[in-house]
């Protein structure tokens, strides 16, 4: 199925801050313009940490990778969210990141076999930056391609001619998984993500057609794989998540990263999940929800977001040994400038979910502690959000079994 793209918040009444603003997006990215301005040429040497797919024109897509423009040791930190978040990096720093790294690209079908879907494969593949010759028609054009999917990108070039010259190095399970054309595409992705790959790698495993049965592969959008990803992995936790007992009480944790924060109660139900996202200060918000046997269809407001905050939530749970129905709300504050892709979702709820829970004696105590404390912190109110929430209305109606059993 043809994964749509991110709309969720419009970011066109999002109040940027002033030049005088340490995340001001104007100066963010013209600073990280100007430093690569120089180093802008048709033909590099340079290692590259990421392929990229287009989506524009499906089926026939720009098939690139994205290098800086010479050889650099760090290059595998231009595309590392993981420890981007880790180490609490701000948007400056990773916007100066992704505006080096030049998009070398070729048009293809998804299902055409070329030297750029080829080099892309590889790069794909490999644990580490792989380095390359490339030779573009011509000059990179000095801009920064901002996307509320996926991680920004820097100058793109049509490529004339590009060859590998280092050896990729690919791991052994991905290799396995590669050469056997009769595992499933989630198999295959859940395989290695038990065996410790995250979601990023994988996205990149995806979007260049390295898994599937040998009949349907093919290269994949890089937006598409994104949530590919989030959605494959997910699923395959909510299957165990299921066989776990309720949570013993309600728990309330509080986090967030780059501007964006989550509030995410767990009530001690069966599974469900019903995201919230709304701006600081606006009284609109956009919301999906699941229910315990799960939805047939797409997500229609939350897109990608909804796929990249439930995974952090599922981690939690699984590693708790605990199922339960989960809220989440996110709140996007003044300080997320730019958008920097759906990984800034999954790092945000990744940090709450990593925070000491709050614990409460009732459904009532922690709702009404995450209004005060939201209003408090933000000036934002949620009132109308619990008011809205299907999951909530679902929990107060449903009738329990225990209801109808003897008390031992």
């Amino acid at each position: 199925m043809m994964l749509r793209q991110q709309p969720v918040i419009r970011t066109e009444h999002h109040p940027f801050k002033t030049c005088s603003s340490f995340n001001c997006p104007i100066c963010t990215k013209s600073v990280a313009k100007f430093k690569i301005r120089d180093k802008l040429r048709e033909q590099f040497f340079g290692n590259s940490p990421a392929p990229f797919i287009g989506r524009f024109g499906y089926p026939n897509v720009n098939v690139g990778v994205l290098s800086p423009p010479e050889i650099t040791e760090d290059a595998w930190l231009y595309d590392a969210p993981r420890y981007w978040a880790s180490h609490q990096f701000q948007i400056p720093q990773i916007v100066e990141y992704r505006a080096s790294l030049i998009n070398s690209h070729s048009k293809s079908h998804v299902k055409s076999i070329g030297r750029m879907q080829q080099i892309s494969l590889e790069v794909g593949m490999a644990s580490k930056p792989v380095e390359l010759e490339l030779l573009l028609k011509r000059k990179p054009v000095l801009r920064m391609a901002i996307d509320s999917a996926a991680a920004p990108t820097g100058p793109a070039a049509e490529v004339k001619f590009a060859r590998i010259t280092s050896n990729p190095k690919i791991p052994q399970k991905v290799e396995k998984v590669f050469s056997d054309t009769d595992l499933k595409a989630a198999e295959a992705i859940n395989y290695l993500y038990s065996s410790g790959f995250d979601e990023n790698f994988l996205t990149r495993i995806l979007s260049v057609g390295a898994v599937g049965l040998k009949t349907s592969r093919k290269i994949v959008p890089t937006r598409w794989s994104i949530t590919a990803a989030d959605d494959t992995i997910g699923k395959q936790l909510i299957k165990a998540v299921k066989n776990f007992s309720s949570c013993s009480d309600y728990q309330l944790y509080f986090g967030g990263y780059l501007g964006n924060y989550y509030a995410v109660m767990l009530f001690p139900e069966v599974w469900s999940y019903e995201l919230f996202e709304t701006l600081a200060g606006y009284s609109s918000y956009t919301t999906d929800y699941e229910p315990y046997e799960g939805r047939k269809s797409y997500v229609e407001q939350t897109a990608g977001g909804y796929y990249a905050s439930r995974l952090p939530v599922l981690e939690k749970l699984q590693q708790l040994k605990r199922q339960a129905s989960v809220l989440a709300i996110r709140v996007i504050t003044n300080d997320y400038t730019l958008p920097l892709g759906v990984w800034v979702v999954r790092s945000a709820a990744r940090k709450a979910m990593e925070s000491k829970p709050m614990h409460f004696a009732s459904r009532e105590i922690m709702l009404d502690y995450a209004a005060s404390f939201i209003k408090k912190k933000f000036n934002h109110g949620i009132r109308n959000v619990i008011s809205s929430s299907k999951l909530l209305r679902n929990i107060k109606s449903q009738r329990k079994l225990s209801r109808f059993m003897p008390l031992p």
